[in-house]
């Protein structure tokens, strides 16, 4: 998938902004690399270091002595696992508040989350109402209009400072900050990246402990723990950048439309099934607040299942239902 030039109109937008400026490229532009009008003075460095790193240490993966079967498993599993963090945690339940759940376990889906390196709470959260209040409009961070490679990844590369302040966060986000864990985690930016070093020293300790009893000495424990570190933690990563990106860029390009949504959402069946649901993007457009994004039989929304679990257990109430459910269900006067 390439970018494709940025649509009339973009020209406008601040360097602050959500899309590439169509102005002519100046030197330290990355225009003539990536079709993005990206100047290095403009970078989002906090962002870019971490996805070049990552996905270069997910490479390692490509080495015989880093493969395991056990280390591709965890990897499969820990991207639905993570992903839900991002999915259920992020999305679902603090963006669009389309359920409650007790206090310890929103913190901990937002912790598992925190594990991806998709940002933080408050600031994920703020960026996705405003991408629903401007959809594929100029204000939009991650319209495709922009370039599908934009919409995907790119818009994370340039510096942003309207969507970096407290007013931002007040406006899109007030009830992410009334929380004192959400709120410490803007207080203190660095925490992100210290817990996802955690939780990537436990793959590597667990995998150097199976491996030094299972294959017998320390070298077996060492091979495992690589391993399991780049595997399920590195390479999972990427997958579930990956997954949760194409939200915004496939599905905004390719699939069909139910409803007329005044945006170019669109149902990908291939994005539905990696995310998890995700992708029954124009159903979602359609009915923001609903947790469910399942309106025809075969539009397997995995997520809301995943809720529905929560609700049995007893850890999930007030569950919204899609608005056609909610319409039948609604007292008639």
């Amino acid at each position: 998938m390439h970018s494709t030039s940025a649509v009339p109109g973009a020209a406008s937008r601040s360097a602050a902004g959500g899309g590439p400026l169509a102005t002519a490229a100046v030197a330290g532009s990355t225009r003539a690399v990536t079709g993005w009008d990206l100047h290095w003075s403009n970078v989002h460095w906090e962002y870019f270091l971490p996805i070049f790193v990552v996905h270069a240490l997910a490479c390692f993966a490509m080495l015989p002595w880093c493969f395991s079967w056990s280390g591709l498993v965890i990897a499969l599993v820990g991207t639905h696992v993570f992903g839900m963090g991002i999915n259920l945690g992020y999305h679902r339940l603090l963006t669009h508040r389309s359920l409650k759940v007790p206090l310890w376990l929103e913190r901990s889906l937002a912790t598992v989350a925190l594990c991806c390196l998709e940002d933080t709470p408050a600031r994920w959260v703020a960026t996705h109402r405003l991408h629903h209040v401007h959809s594929d409009e100029p204000e939009d961070p991650h319209t495709p209009r922009d370039g599908a490679s934009w919409s995907h990844v790119g818009w994370l590369f340039r510096r942003a400072p309207d969507r970096r302040t407290l007013a931002f966060l007040d406006k899109y986000a007030r009830d992410i900050l009334a929380d004192r864990y959400f709120r410490y985690l803007e207080r203190h930016p660095t925490s992100t990246l210290w817990i996802y070093l955690a939780h990537a020293s436990i793959f590597a300790l667990a995998g150097l402990v199976v491996g030094r009893f299972t294959g017998g000495d320390w070298a077996h424990g060492v091979q495992l723990g690589t391993s399991w570190l780049v595997w399920g933690a590195f390479v999972r990563t990427v997958l579930v950048w990956h997954m949760t990106w194409s939200v915004n860029s496939l599905s905004h390009l390719f699939g069909y439309r139910t409803y007329e949504t005044g945006e170019d959402s669109r149902n990908n069946w291939f994005v539905a099934m990696v995310a998890a649901g995700e992708g029954w993007h124009n159903n979602h457009h359609h009915d923001p607040a609903s947790a469910s994004v399942q309106h025809k039989w075969w539009e397997f929304d995995l997520t809301y299942y995943e809720i529905r679990l929560l609700r049995r257990l007893g850890l999930a109430t007030d569950i919204i239902q899609p608005r056609h459910l909610r319409r039948v269900a609604a007292p008639r006067n």
